[in-house]
Parts: C-alpha cells; structure tokens; sequence
C-alpha cells in the first residue's frame, strides 16, 4: 500500500486531510509532537511522537516509515504571535521544513505536499488572486511559509525535488461526520469564535473594523471547507505520485464572504442570537482576499463541493455544539 507521511496530522487541517488520505486508499502515518495537535484526532493511522526540530526523530520515522509522500503539515499559524514572536516562527516554520526537506534528501524521497497560505501574496493587487500574484508578505508567518516555498524550488532545481504547495486561503468548517474539527487554544479563527458567541452568554463576538470598501463594510474572505482542503491535499498526493511537477495551487473557491455575512450564518444555523460589538481595524487586513482556483481546477481536476458559506457554518456549530460538551 502506498504510504504518506503526514507531519501535524493531529492538527485542524491535517487530520481532515488524514482521512481524505485513507478514504483515497493510502497508509496514513502521522508524526506530531502534539503541541497544538490532538491525540484523538489522529484517527486513519499510526502516530509517532516527535517533533521536526529534532532532526534524529525526524530521520527515525522517515526511515522506519518509507513513505511515497511527506505531506508537511506542522507549524504555527498565528499572524499576530508571529508578529509578537518572529523567532519562534522560523524556527518552527521554516528551519523546520528544512530538516523534513533534508531527511526527505536523505532517505532518497523526492515528493513533498507543502501546507502553504495566502499569507504569502501579501497584500493584493488584484482580485482574484491567481499564483502568479506578487508575493510579498507583511507579516513573519507569511514570511516563514514563503520561505520553505523558496527552499522547495530550490531543492527541486537543483535534488529533484517534486512538490505540490497548496496556498489556502482561510481553511474553515468540519468534518461531516463529526469525527474531527476546528479545535486551537487560543481560538483565532472568526467562524469558531463566532460559534463561542453564540454558545455562551459571557461572551461578544467582535467583527474588527466596519468602514472596509465592501458591500457591508466588513472584510470579506475566501472560506473554503476544511473537507474540500482534504480532497485537493489527495488529488495532489496522487498527481505527484504520477509524475506531475513541482508547482504551487491556490485553494479557495473564487467568493468572498464579508465578517458580517459570517455571524449571519452563524445565527441561522444555530438559532440563537450572536452578540457582537465593533472593534478597531487590525493593522495589515486587507478589504478583500479572494481566490483565483482556475490552476488547481484545470492540473488537479479539483472543485470545491462543501464550501458553501451555509454547510460550512452548519458543520461547524455542529462540531463546536460537539467539542463543547466534550
């Protein structure tokens, strides 16, 4: 059986994406130091403890696990503590990917699915934003990503290296089974944080700024469902397996959903009121981040089919409804 070896498969993205592996016929091994990730969430395969800053635990369970495919998962996600932080960022996110790249070298494995972001584009120039988009980050996070992007294409320019980097744009919703979800301590992400609102009585949803030049005044974002995520991490597993070349793909779906339009759905699917208040803009948020997904569509014959702003939100009070009495 063909094997993947998934670094953070106990996190949001990664485990979704680990049962999008075994649903597609592969042997999924997850490698997490468990951190952010969690034990029950790795649920299609063995998990090996161990963290990529290790480079000797790292080397181990590549040897010990062979894998066809190293889909690269593991690394912190906050804009602002990257802000606050930039050091813990490219230690982790970029020396990080560096060791998986020379383990992977190595072991002579030269296939790698890269866990990428919008993050790296920066501010837009133009909407949508296809992968051919100037990228300029104005944050460390996108910064420590697009470096481990700089590290592939060179690996792949000068060892062979064939990777697919899924840029996503903001990963949302939950599994529709229920088995896994959106879970981080501390919450960042405005469609859980909505679901908290709406959950508990102590607590105001903010939406940061109303004065954006958009059709509601409220940032708009390009949501795509974690399960459509999955979907486009296996049919890049399985377009590298096939000899397709290195290149990066945007995932998103094409629309934009506004803050505003956000707590709506999150009203509507749970039946409850969500309080809100109106905070300050964040420095550095742009109006609009949409993207153009016309490469991922026409190379890995990928359409999102889960992300529509409604299932999204119903799956994921559905999973906070769950996680909450957990």
């Amino acid at each position: 059986m063909k094997t993947i070896f998934v670094t953070g498969g106990a996190g949001y993205v990664g485990s979704h994406c680990c049962k999008a592996f075994a649903q597609a016929g592969w042997r999924v091994v997850v490698f997490d130091n468990l951190s952010y990730g969690w034990r029950d969430m790795v649920r299609w395969g063995p998990l090996i403890e161990g963290d990529i800053l290790d480079p000797s635990s790292l080397n181990a369970a590549i040897a010990e696990t062979k894998p066809d495919v190293v889909a690269h998962f593991a690394a912190l996600t906050s804009v602002g503590e990257s802000v606050k932080d930039p050091g813990l960022y490219y230690r982790n996110n970029s020396i990080g990917a560096f060791n998986i790249l020379e383990s992977m070298r190595a072991h002579g494995m030269d296939k790698m699915i890269f866990s990428s972001t919008a993050a790296t584009y920066g501010v837009p120039h133009e909407t949508p934003m296809p992968e051919t988009h100037p990228q300029l980050p104005i944050n460390p996070y996108g910064w420590s990503k697009l470096m481990v992007e700089r590290m592939m294409h060179d690996y792949a320019a000068a060892y062979g290296l064939r990777y697919a980097a899924l840029r996503y744009f903001n990963a949302a919703g939950a599994d529709g089974d229920g088995e896994v979800g959106e879970r981080h301590v501390p919450e960042t992400h405005v469609i859980p944080l909505a679901a908290r609102g709406a959950l508990r009585d102590d607590y105001v949803f903010t939406i940061f700024g109303d004065d954006f030049e958009t059709r509601d005044g409220t940032c708009v974002r390009d949501y795509i469902h974690v399960t459509d995520l999955g979907a486009a991490h296996a049919a890049a597993a399985d377009y590298l397996l096939k000899g397709g070349e290195a290149m990066a793909f945007n995932l998103g779906t094409g629309d934009g959903t506004t803050v505003k339009e956000i707590a709506d759905a999150v009203e509507k699917a749970s039946g409850r009121p969500l309080p809100r208040k109106i905070g300050p803009r964040r420095a550095g948020d742009p109006p609009v981040l949409v993207a153009s997904n016309a490469r991922a569509k026409s190379v890995l014959g990928w359409t999102p089919k889960h992300s529509s702003i409604d299932e999204i939100v119903s799956s994921a009070w559905a999973w906070a409804l769950k996680d909450d009495a957990r």
